[in-house]
């Protein structure tokens, strides 16, 4: 039975009809919603910052799931790692499977993605388009879902270090090609990976308040 826990602690799971292995965090009642991380390329759910965020999240009463967008042997293949459709298509079977169980069902969700991960984010929420509430790409590759962009309904946060200029450029170019509500918050000092001491906590302080604003109810995708 999936259930709530404490923070910094999670269930682990396993997502049909792949076997994708997930990390699932359900705080204390009452819950606002879910935000299903989407990870960069060589990373899995096992990732120290995205787990940080999840913990963070938590404790504003919003669950979350990391897990593995692809199986060990397809990650071993470094075509599956870039192709973001067959990503997006792994994050819209993590979606269909919260809203399969009775602990997530009736969550509104949201998705957190980094890097490659936040391409796969944005394709998948332009082919559901009413399936999410929110999103926020944190050093995103947008420009990677170019073809999908505007498409995309939910309010997206772009989120990038003031220190990493060519990814910055790909998120203003790819901000131009979006129809939904945007913002780009860019914190000073930071490199692509958010390691400088305050940069990862000024990501979470972001991301949590857009998901506290924007992750509400919007009926099935």
């Amino acid at each position: 039975m999936i259930k709530a826990g404490n923070p910094g602690e999670f269930q682990t799971v396993s997502i049909a009809p792949f076997g994708l292995a997930g990390r699932l965090r359900i705080p204390s009642t009452p819950t606002k919603g879910i935000v299903l991380f989407a990870h960069g390329s060589g990373s899995s759910r096992q990732s120290p910052r995205n787990n940080v965020v999840a913990d963070a999240l938590k404790h504003v009463h919003i669950a979350s799931l990391l897990f593995d967008l692809l199986m060990e042997d397809e990650a071993n293949d470094r075509a599956n790692v870039f192709d973001i459709d067959l990503l997006a298509d792994r994050l819209i079977a993590a979606t269909d499977w919260c809203r399969a169980q009775a602990a997530t069902e009736a969550l509104p969700i949201g998705y957190f993605g980094a890097s490659t991960g936040a391409a796969a984010a944005l394709v998948a929420a332009a082919k559901r388009p009413r399936g999410v509430a929110a999103i926020v790409s944190r050093g995103g590759r947008p420009d990677l879902a170019a073809g999908a962009l505007a498409r995309v309904a939910a309010p997206t946060l772009l989120i990038v270090g003031g220190d990493d200029p060519e990814v910055l450029a790909l998120n203003r170019a790819a901000q131009q090609e979006l129809h939904c509500e945007s913002e780009i918050a860019v914190v000073p000092g930071a490199s692509h990976l958010f390691e400088e001491p305050g940069t990862l906590e000024a990501v979470i302080d972001l991301a949590s308040h857009w998901f506290l604003v924007h992750l509400k109810p919007i009926g099935p995708g």
